[in-house]
């Protein structure tokens, strides 16, 4: 049986900048109003994937983590976006404002380039693209044991010391 995640209910200090943010910086559809008197607004991440925003007061923190895995394209578009909206970023998710380079690390899938940032309810948020092998952009690796920045060659290898 293959399941997907049909929509999530995110809690948010306000809609009206939460949908702007959604649908201009990481470039989703707006989907309307929807529940019980029009309580949610929907963000549509797919056919089959929405975010039902919803006002509150109480925003649980860094225990609500959302990764966001895009196309390269999207995921370029969307960084550029942040970039600048002056939305400070990071490589890793315990440094999601340093303002370095997306940083390449494993992810569920495989290895991934992320960029790690606070949406403005305070949300921990990831924007990952699986398709992460671009010529000359300078990366940082991060993972348990290791730290340091690389580039990719014409060839698609990994370069130390640029």
């Amino acid at each position: 049986m293959t399941a997907v995640l049909g929509h999530t209910i995110v809690p948010v200090r306000d809609q009206d900048e939460s949908v702007d943010f959604y649908t201009n910086v990481l470039g989703f559809q707006y989907g309307g109003r929807a529940g019980m008197n029009d309580v949610f607004a929907m963000i549509c991440l797919n056919d089959s994937s929405a975010l039902d925003l919803r006002d509150s007061d109480e925003i649980p923190g860094l225990i609500h983590h959302y990764a966001f895995a895009l196309d390269r394209p999207h995921f370029d578009r969307s960084f550029q976006a942040i970039k600048d909206s002056g939305i400070p970023f990071g490589n890793e998710s315990r440094e999601a404002a340093n303002m370095l380079v997306p940083g390449a690390s494993t992810g569920d899938k495989c290895e991934t380039l992320s960029v790690y940032f606070n949406g403005h309810s305070g949300h921990l948020l990831e924007i990952i693209t699986y398709e992460w092998k671009p010529v000359g952009m300078p990366l940082h690796l991060t993972n348990r044991t290791d730290s340091r920045s690389l580039k990719i060659d014409a060839g698609g290898s990994i370069i130390e010391n640029p």
